[in-house]
């Protein structure tokens, strides 16, 4: 079972609570703090919850918006979920041991 957690980008919210609108604006900031981003990716990254941030970037964030971390990004941890068994199957065994298959034995036919 692998633990699942989701993450929510929240850049542009913080923006707004700011009054800073639009991406142009978020520019200045970040290059006063020596973040040299293109308009492109900075529109990427207010528009599109990044996979990879650089922290650097991610502190520069932080710092322009008087923030933290916690207000940019919101990890939830998603609970797995138990699939129902079928009526009269056999649990499942739980490590890969149990799957191992049962060595053979060659037997010599018998002589008469």
């Amino acid at each position: 079972m692998t633990i699942e957690l989701e993450t929510d980008w929240h850049l542009r919210s913080m923006m707004a609570s700011r009054g800073i609108f639009q991406t142009t604006k978020l520019k200045p900031l970040l290059e006063e703090r020596g973040i040299d981003l293109s308009r492109e990716q900075i529109y990427r990254l207010v528009t599109h919850p990044p996979q990879r941030v650089r922290i650097d970037v991610l502190a520069a964030l932080c710092d322009a918006l008087d923030c933290s971390l916690n207000d940019l990004v919101t990890i939830t941890r998603r609970e797995p979920i138990a699939v129902p068994k079928a009526v009269g199957e056999e649990p499942t065994r739980g490590s890969i041991g149990d799957l191992r298959p049962v060595r053979a034995t060659i037997r010599r036919p018998q002589s008469k």
